[in-house]
């Protein structure tokens, strides 16, 4: 039986220190050391790079720290009001697929936006997922993952009440035709309390109820 840690901070945590940690996580995870962990946080408002991260699309790089993620994808920006979900699970236990596993999380999120009675969509060739509002479209979650000895790390970013303004000194994922938004945007007053809820939820319905059986446990 998988046992995931699911882990919460209540307060903003440096981005190193998530990197820092989730590296030595990886690392017992895949000794068989330490538990799978789905980890919720926030940071402060900084930029990170991907492997794909194309250094035009740094449009002001002073307005916040610039960090390379290491991470697939290009720039994106994390910040207070922003859910960060950082996924350590052992592929292995599951499809070994990594294709797999980034729909998964799509899904994941999609499942959570519709408790909003939010469409979240998927695009090919853009990973994350979108809302169609009609007039453009925006991007409400940025997904990107890193993969080592089949043990994911990184994840997720759901926009739940972030200043969008701090996405203007880059170019989101590369993709300047598109903008933005989050669930305040689309007029959706939630906490991050009750997001976290329905996160917990909508994870058991795509990981553990999908031909998996698990648990999950509370951190301490």
């Amino acid at each position: 039986m998988h046992d995931i840690e699911w882990k919460i901070s209540e307060e903003l945590v440096p981005y190193e220190e998530a990197i820092s940690y989730m590296e030595q996580r990886v690392a017992e995870i895949r000794s068989g050391e330490s538990r799978e962990l789905v980890w919720l946080l926030e940071h402060p408002p900084l930029y990170t790079a991907g492997t794909s991260a194309d250094s035009d699309d740094l449009i002001a790089p002073d307005r916040f720290p610039v960090h390379n993620a290491g991470r697939g994808g290009q720039y994106t920006y994390h910040g207070p009001g922003q859910r960060v979900v950082y996924v350590l699970l052992d592929l292995k236990k599951r499809k070994s697929d990594i294709r797999a596993f980034v729909q998964d999380l799509e899904d994941w999120t999609i499942d959570l936006l519709a408790q909003y009675q939010i469409k979240g969509e998927k695009r090919d060739g853009r990973v994350g997922v979108w809302v169609d509002r009609g007039h453009r479209e925006d991007k409400i979650a940025a997904i990107g993952v890193r993969v080592r000895r089949w043990v994911s790390f990184h994840g997720i970013s759901i926009n739940v009440d972030p200043e969008l303004a701090h996405y203007e000194g880059i170019v989101p994922c590369g993709i300047a035709e598109h903008g933005v938004t989050s669930l305040t945007d689309l007029g959706i007053p939630v906490s991050m309390e009750e997001v976290d809820m329905e996160l917990l939820a909508s994870f058991r319905k795509v990981f553990l109820e999908n031909g998996v059986t698990g648990k999950i446990t509370p951190s301490a």
